[in-house]
């Protein structure tokens, strides 16, 4: 910490003083002793952070990362103003027996409730970084996983600083710790005692809205690719990977470009995995526009026995609605009970093995009206069957649509390159919903086709001289122009 430049003391004081001014605002008890003429550096603090808890200021730090500027006092008001575990209300969860809310206050005698929020590699094993709301976490102890309801041990105990590590017994309310052992324990899982289960609120992530192909440069290395790409896929929740069964391609899928591009460099860097990288590419979904009945009717017979099953669909658009939506109104046994599951279950495969341009069918909704079956020939296997076929003659049928992902846009550039930006947005089709002004800057929010952002991040450092920043996020789907279609299709 230095002293302030002799230069600089007059304005410092104005800014302080406007600063208290600032405070007082929000804050009676401080404008009294500001009024008196009697204000020390600890009512301030102390105001600062009755305002902070009350949600009615917010401290803003300045400081580099990178240079190592400003940390330590940032560190400092982070302790001094930010509310401590024990200054927030108690955390709600719900029972997964009974489905009634419950609550855990930031107390050791407490039932134990956490959450894990984050899961890293180690060499020693993964690490598992867990909050602690309730109740006290020992090494040792055997703990309830309430999400994925099965017991999970905790074998070690470790408080994180930075890259040193302290090894500890036992974690508290209130406490941020790292635990190895945690078997199956996944982001968002809550640990509890099984005797006072609780399941507290999930963290939800969004579909993936890029994805590209990925391949080892050598034989030698497909072992390790897999491995690899396990173990990031832990780590990130937004990360996701599967093999494609048609190609026999191991295929990634992220956030986005930038996504993406630090999945590469992480690989080749911290794991020294060499691989090849396909070009990304969007991840569209289909849908229909309209409502359509359909029958679909698998009916094998050989010399001995054989298949049967017919169901009649109707299917409807639900915008509403993630994937597809199955609803059964057979009435008189038209299709037995046992049958009802096997026609969800091909209908929700059908939908997921991709629609006319082979992508995965969305926001849908399926009503099994009407059926036949036999005594005899009739099979799980029949039914399941007999729904693929009524999916994929209503795509025929209907009015089939792609949509594409679309993303939101935050553009923040100099008032001198604002025309250019707005310009260059436009023939990228985006959708300008608001403009604002902060600072010397201009902010642009928008909404974009993903299709059309590939590359935006270096045309915008062109556009604007490298002083223009961009944040992007998956906003929704909509419909995609005509031409998009054809030109898969064609």
């Amino acid at each position: 910490m230095e002293a302030i430049p002799e230069d600089d003391l007059d304005a410092a004081e104005v800014a302080r003083e406007e600063s208290i001014e600032a405070v007082c605002d929000v804050d009676d008890e401080l404008m009294e002793k500001y009024l008196s003429g009697h204000v020390s550096s600890s009512d301030i603090a102390s105001a600062l952070r009755r305002a902070t808890l009350a949600s009615a200021a917010v401290p803003v730090m300045c400081g580099s990362a990178l240079k190592n500027t400003g940390i330590q006092p940032l560190m400092d008001a982070v302790c001094e103003y930010l509310p401590a575990p024990v200054d927030r209300p108690p955390v709600t969860g719900v029972h997964p027996k009974t489905g009634k809310n419950e609550q855990r206050h930031c107390d050791r005698s407490e039932p134990l409730a956490a959450i894990a929020f984050k899961i890293t590699a180690d060499q020693h094993g993964d690490l598992t970084y867990v909050r602690v709301y309730s109740g006290k976490m020992s090494t040792g102890a055997r703990l309830w996983n309430s999400v994925k309801r099965q017991r999970t041990s905790v074998t070690r105990l470790w408080l994180m600083h930075a890259d040193e590590r302290i090894r500890i017994e036992a974690a508290e309310a209130g406490d941020i710790v790292a635990a190895v052992g945690l078997k199956n324990t996944t982001t968002g899982d809550t640990l509890c005692e099984q005797a006072h289960q609780i399941v507290l609120e999930n963290i939800s992530f969004p579909d993936t809205v890029l994805s590209m192909a990925v391949e080892p440069r050598t034989l030698a290395d497909r072992d390790l690719l897999a491995e690899t790409l396990a173990r990031m896929s832990r780590e990130d929740p937004t990360f996701r990977r599967r093999m494609d069964e048609d190609t026999g391609q191991m295929i990634v899928s992220g956030m986005g470009e930038l996504h993406l591009e630090v999945i590469k460099n992480r690989m080749q860097r911290e794991y020294g995995v060499e691989a090849r990288f396909g070009e990304p590419k969007v991840a569209y979904k289909e849908t229909i526009l309209a409502p359509v009945t359909v029958e679909g009717k698998f009916v094998r017979q050989t010399g001995g026995h054989g298949q049967y099953g017919v169901v009649k669909v109707r299917f409807e658009p639900a915008p509403e609605v993630a994937g597809v939506e199955f609803e059964s109104k057979i009435t008189g046994g038209a299709v037995p009970v046992e049958y009802i599951p096997a026609v969800e279950r091909g209908l929700v495969d059908a939908a997921q093995a991709g629609g006319v341009a082979g992508y995965p069918v969305v926001q849908m909704r399926a009503i099994l009206l009407d059926g036949k079956y036999h005594a005899t020939d009739s099979s799980v296997i029949a039914f399941s069957a007999a729904a693929g076929m009524a999916f994929r003659a209503a795509l025929d049928e209907a009015q089939s649509v792609l949509l594409e992902p679309v993303m939101k846009l935050e553009v923040r550039t100099p008032e001198t390159y604002l025309g250019d930006v707005i310009n260059d947005l436009m023939s990228r089709k985006a959708e300008i919903t608001e403009m604002d002004t902060k600072g010397r800057l201009r902010v642009i929010d928008a909404l974009a086709p993903l299709r059309n952002m590939f590359g935006y991040a270096s045309r915008l450092r062109s556009i604007t001289q490298g002083r223009g920043t961009y944040s992007m996020e998956p906003a929704k789907y909509a419909p995609a122009p005509q031409e998009v279609l054809e030109n898969m299709l064609f």
